[in-house]
């Protein structure tokens, strides 16, 4: 090849390298749309709160180039499908309740264990975020989790007043996870089912009450259906994931990974480890003075009675965990130390 003829040919090799850079470059400036599936009504503080507000934050951060796509109310995915929806790409990314699918998630039901107190939904979450960071369970490495957050205490709620144990006992009550197990111990019978079922059961007489945070008399609607409620801040607490797809999460372009990092790390502590107390400070005041809930006290000998029962439940945790080689003991002091840390600071 002349010299001619080698410059044509580099010429053209490098204008199609500046084509090539030029789409590249394009490419990764283009929007990228991603579907995010929830259980929670449309009108929930979970939609117009917190996927809405984070959606926005992110569309901010990013310039417009990230837009979150809201399915709520299972209109893509059922609640206990979500976060498998999110491995096999159904869905982009995923909120909704670890415990909906008992057994998938054996370390993560340290955040549930009974005997635990945690004064708020600030203090659960806090604590269930940093020690996931921490422990970095392989059970969730399937999807790309973005933050946790939980409801913190939560309360029997009931159609049939309940003081004593003895009221408890046969009692048909909606649980899901480790609150299966809890109540069962007290002599209840758990029923299992995700929380948008729960409304109509209730209505149906099919279950007598619920263990759930406060927030659900108010934002599902069960003050209408239960007349009485037990605070029982030592039975319970429900940790949610919002997570992504994780082929989805390496497509993108890596300043969009750390917009989503550091915009979700954001607005996990301004917004959504506090999200179910103003919830549960509103459903509380709706329960009492709207329709009229009788909130029963129970005395220290009861509580003493209830806590007696439960606390093997940690003993159990912790052999299972054993039997699985998983650090169950190592989670549960960290759970416990971390609960009395932010118990103090919140």
């Amino acid at each position: 090849m002349n010299r001619l003829g080698l410059t044509y040919l580099m010429i053209l090799l490098a204008t199609f390298l500046v084509l090539m850079l030029a789409a590249t470059a394009a490419m990764a400036q283009r929007p990228v749309s991603l579907s995010l599936a929830h259980f929670f009504p449309a009108t929930h503080p979970a939609e117009t709160e917190l996927v809405q507000g984070w959606a926005k934050a992110l569309a901010e951060a990013s310039n417009g180039r990230i837009d979150v796509v809201s399915y709520p109310g299972q209109t893509l995915l059922a609640a206990p499908e979500i976060y498998d929806g999110v491995v096999t790409g159904i869905a982009d990314i995923g909120l909704s309740v670890f415990a909906y699918t008992r057994g998938r998630f054996p370390l993560l039901e340290v955040f549930e264990l009974p005997g635990v107190t945690y004064k708020n939904s600030k203090v659960a979450s806090q604590v269930a975020w940093d020690a996931i960071k921490a422990l970095n369970p392989a059970e969730i490495q399937d999807t790309k989790l973005l933050m946790v957050l939980a409801t913190g205490p939560g309360d029997l709620f009931t159609k049939s007043a309940v003081r004593t144990l003895e009221d408890l006992q046969g009692m048909e009550i909606r649980a899901t996870g480790l609150s299966a197990k809890t109540l069962t111990a007290l002599g209840a019978i758990p029923v299992a089912m995700p929380q948008s079922e729960a409304y109509e059961a209730l209505s149906r007489g099919l279950v007598k009450g619920n263990l759930s945070p406060l927030e659900v008399l108010q934002g599902w609607r069960h003050a209408e259906v239960t007349d009485y409620l037990t605070l029982t801040p030592f039975l319970y607490n429900t940790l949610f994931f919002v997570t992504m797809n994780q082929r989805a999460w390496d497509r993108l372009p890596e300043d969009l990974q750390t917009v989503i990092t550091e915009v979700s790390e954001q607005f996990f502590h301004d917004v959504a480890k506090g999200l179910w107390d103003a919830q549960n400070d509103s459903a509380l005041t709706y329960a009492v003075e709207t329709t009229g809930q009788q909130v029963i006290h129970l005395t220290d000998e009861e509580t003493a009675r209830w806590t007696e029962l439960v606390l093997p439940i940690q003993a159990d945790f912790l052999q299972d965990m054993a039997g699985r080689g998983l650090p169950g003991q190592e989670a549960l002091d960290l759970v416990i130390e971390l609960s009395e840390k932010y118990n103090a600071q919140y």
